[in-house]
């Protein structure tokens, strides 16, 4: 699968200090409908652990306000578009990512152009968790999947930083436990489960990455995510739709039933949301 080349990207902030710098940035480079996903219900800002520092990101909240703080100056706010691709597997790791309300898919790659997605990574992680594990290259192509902003941070300074700061670490060893399991887990779920539970499955996992119920997407990417024909995606999504659980049309799907779309999706949504650390 032929993924868009890496673009530039554009500022954009999760905190009050650099917004006023980085929101004219954004509105100059951002095209206004580039996403795959968009969000009536953008994810809200979480509260850094014994602070009144705001932060979109899950793994970054979970750090104290004096420790967020030492990480804030090496943190650069960016804008991530849809197809942008953050690494391919074999390149350098030279930026740790922390999505806020943007969703990046991890992609094996398989004969140089067939891909199949092995994890997804929003609000709840970051992007390069290789790295963290003393691996510079990345295993997977890294691929944004829904356009939005996230965090980065330069890699050198970024191990640095787990060195120094022992409940990075602890929380960085939570989200790659939790990712190994998603990865496992969808493994199991691409070779046992039907494609309709597998489709809510994937639904409700990208939901809960982005807080958004509205997506823009073509059965041909969902497809590939799945690693099934456009034709499996289009009678799944059917079935899905006639249990008014979603709404689709020329490539907008829309959540309509969280609970009942949960019923249909196989037990791997459960565990892999029982799974998060935070």
């Amino acid at each position: 699968m032929n993924m868009p080349a890496l673009r530039k990207k554009a500022g954009t902030t999760v905190n009050a200090n650099i917004a006023a710098k980085t929101r004219k940035k954004v509105n100059k480079k951002t095209p206004t409908k580039v996403a795959a996903i968009k969000s009536k219900n953008p994810t809200p800002a979480r509260t850094s652990k014994s602070s009144k520092v705001k932060v979109a990101n899950k793994l970054l909240a979970s750090l104290s306000a004096a420790e967020f703080r030492r990480l804030l100056p090496h943190l650069e706010p960016i804008g991530l578009m849809f197809g942008d691709v953050l690494f391919e597997p074999g390149s350098a790791i030279n930026y740790v990512y922390f999505p806020n309300d943007s969703l990046v898919s991890m992609l094996t790659v398989v004969d140089d152009r067939l891909a199949l997605e092995v994890g997804l990574v929003g609000c709840e992680g970051m992007v390069g968790v290789a790295f963290s594990l003393g691996i510079t290259t990345s295993p997977v192509r890294a691929v944004v999947q829904g356009a939005g902003t996230a965090m980065r941070m330069k890699a050198a300074l970024f191990r640095k930083a787990l060195n120094a700061n022992g409940t990075l670490q602890k929380s960085v060893n939570l989200y790659i436990h939790a990712f190994m399991a998603q990865v496992s887990q969808t493994a199991a779920c691409n070779r046992f489960h039907v494609v309709e539970a597998r489709l809510a499955r994937w639904l409700l996992m990208t939901r809960d990455r982005v807080d958004a119920d509205h997506f823009e997407l073509t059965h041909e990417f969902l497809g590939r995510m799945l690693g099934v024909r456009r034709v499996g995606v289009t009678k799944a999504a059917n079935a899905l739709k006639q249990q008014n659980l979603i709404e689709y049309s020329r490539g907008n799907i829309v959540i309509m039933n969280g609970r009942g779309l949960e019923a249909a999706s196989c037990s791997c949504y459960k565990t892999l949301r029982d799974a998060q650390p935070f």
